[in-house]
């Protein structure tokens, strides 16, 4: 199997963990399974548009919300993910220690959206905003507006 399916499935094995933890979350696990497999693609083809490592942007988009999985709430999630996200990855065994400091990074910067990153964060970041668009969710800051007008007219043109 391909590290990409690998990654998904390893998480949705984590999400599981969390299925009848009685925990008060932002988002429903739900939301974190479907999320994390659009982003992924969304992730991949704007990685391929751009010339970047469409596997590991792939990856990265998803373990984005490894904190939020974790905490189980949207405020800080992106930093308070990062360490456990890192020995996730260690763990998992199909990274090089270079390639799990740049996906952990990615989903930890990628609450950031007025910041300019690496180019698989900037991937991370817009597939985030992408997505959450497709779905209905509310883009409620101005840098994610602005994050996805730009995303929404590189995809257009």
């Amino acid at each position: 199997m391909n590290r990409i399916f690998e990654m998904q499935r390893k998480m949705l094995r984590k999400i599981a963990e969390f299925q009848n933890k009685a925990m008060e979350r932002d988002q429903p696990l739900d939301w974190e399974r479907v999320h994390m497999i659009s982003c992924a693609k969304i992730g991949e083809m704007l990685a391929l548009k751009r010339g970047a490592d469409t596997e590991m942007a792939a990856i990265a988009c998803s373990v984005h919300d490894y904190g939020r999985i974790l905490t189980g709430k949207q405020k800080n999630h992106a930093v308070a993910g990062y360490e456990p996200l890192l020995l996730f990855l260690t763990q998992c065994g199909c990274f090089a220690p270079d390639e799990v400091e740049l996906i952990a990074r990615a989903a930890k910067k990628h609450s950031n959206k007025s910041e300019v990153g690496t180019p698989v964060e900037e991937i991370v970041k817009d597939a985030d905003v992408l997505d959450c668009y497709q779905y209905g969710l509310p883009i409620e800051r101005e840098e994610q507006r602005l994050r996805l007008t730009k995303v929404l007219a590189e995809i257009s043109g």
